[in-house]
């Protein structure tokens, strides 16, 4: 038997050393090629600086371009068994030719995060308010709920997303899956340094993600400034991939607040640091900065927002803040400055944290056994494709009515006919 073929359509080329959305879909590509599937990585995008070498790992990488009926000739010749789309927007755009010339093939969606509920709470942050019902209910959550109905699968990242769509949303169960960071528990790699040799703080992240554009902005702001003043030999180093010159203008030797921009080890410079800062304020999804920072046995002081979905019920490693979006920013960035002052110089609760870190990454993103499940799932869907399918009548019926079909072939015969 031949080994089964896998095209992955990426929105972006995997990045794993500047976000975690690349680090996660490099980890899912790893997955398949482990398990012994062909794999080829096809996306529009252009290839950035700090792109993967996929070839290294043997994947084919392929450019394609969107709207373009060439397309359907590679797909046709490729003929995949299975096709991974990276966020919904790719899904939108090839689905429906995936679907025509292989319809045979199943489909996974890979959310990374659900877009709509991130654009939901900046849109609520920027106006100060909860997040609403009606906010939940937008125009791009309808596309992006489209596009998982279509799908055989969708690849869920938090838990709390999970229980979004099948709760709020009543996305039947059977077509979507939680699938966390896949993490190699085995080879946390906490550096040599223990809390007398580690000093500063980090904070680290893709600055072309807003919620860690806001985070960076906040910490200078209005978090920094009450640290400095009880720490005033420590400094706050800031990482992230892609920083635009309004946020290397925020580098303040003088303030301690370093904008070093990209790392390209995460881990070694996560693992010289006391503590993580992660104010996030809005977003959705799961933390990579996080999970690299329980990795490297860095204890870290976040929100609401950035513990969600990564506890699943085990003790935090590190201090929450609880933020209302309604609620006084100043007096919450007080709490935060208290909270991360207090685990820097407190030795026994910086190491409870710690391993409090290595606990939940054990408990909550071991590699071995969320990619049996995936496979084994994968396995089952393929083998009971059409009975799968037939169980999500509103995702057949998505299919038949792809992007109003009626709608635009009555206008097309309304032109036809106003041209006769």
């Amino acid at each position: 038997m031949s080994a089964p073929i896998l095209l992955v359509l990426g929105y972006v080329w995997p990045e794993p050393n500047s976000s975690a959305a690349g680090s996660h879909m490099l980890s899912l590509v790893q997955s398949f090629v482990a398990k012994g599937y062909r794999v080829t990585f096809a996306s529009p995008a252009q290839q950035g600086e700090h792109k993967f070498s996929l070839q290294s790992i043997g994947v084919t990488e392929a450019s394609i371009n969107i709207n373009d009926d060439n397309f359907d000739t590679f797909v046709t010749e490729l003929n995949p068994d299975v096709v991974l789309y990276d966020r919904f927007m790719l899904e939108e755009q090839f689905g429906w030719r995936v679907t025509k010339h292989c319809p045979h093939a199943l489909t996974l969606l890979d959310t990374e995060d659900l877009h709509s509920l991130r654009h939901a709470r900046h849109s609520a942050f920027k106006q100060g308010r909860q997040v609403l019902d009606s906010d939940l209910c937008s125009d791009l959550a309808k596309r992006e709920i489209a596009a998982i109905y279509r799908c055989d699968l969708s690849l869920i990242i938090s838990d709390y997303e999970l229980s979004l769509l099948t709760s709020h949303f009543k996305v039947p169960e059977h077509i979507l899956m939680h699938c966390p960071f896949m993490l190699d528990v085995n080879a946390n790699n906490p550096s040599q340094l223990d809390y007398e040799q580690r000093q500063h703080f980090i904070s680290i992240g893709n600055f072309r993600h807003a919620p860690n554009w806001d985070a960076v902005l906040w910490l200078k702001q209005q978090i920094w400034p009450y640290i400095r003043a009880q720490l005033p030999k420590a400094e706050l180093h800031v990482y992230g991939a892609y920083p635009p010159p309004k946020a290397t203008q925020l580098h303040n030797t003088s303030q301690g607040f370093l904008v070093k921009g990209w790392a390209e080890d995460a881990k070694l410079v996560m693992g010289q640091a006391r503590v993580c800062l992660a104010p996030l304020r809005f977003g959705a999804g799961i933390k990579g900065k996080l999970a690299e920072a329980m990795q490297s046995g860095t204890p870290n002081v976040t929100t609401n927002l950035g513990k969600e979905g990564m506890a699943m019920g085990a003790p935090w490693p590190g201090e929450v803040i609880d933020i209302d979006y309604s609620g006084p920013m100043e007096a919450y960035a007080q709490d935060f400055a208290k909270h991360a002052v207090n685990l820097y110089q407190n030795k026994n609760s910086w190491v409870e944290n710690q391993q409090k870190g290595y606990a939940l990454l054990n408990q909550n993103f071991n590699k071995g056994q969320i990619e049996s499940s995936l496979h084994r799932k994968i396995t089952e869907i393929r083998g009971n494709l059409n009975a799968h399918r037939a169980a999500n009548f509103t995702g057949l019926m998505l299919h038949h009515h792809t992007l109003k079909s009626t709608q635009y072939m009555s206008q097309w015969i309304t032109e036809k006919n106003r041209n006769n």
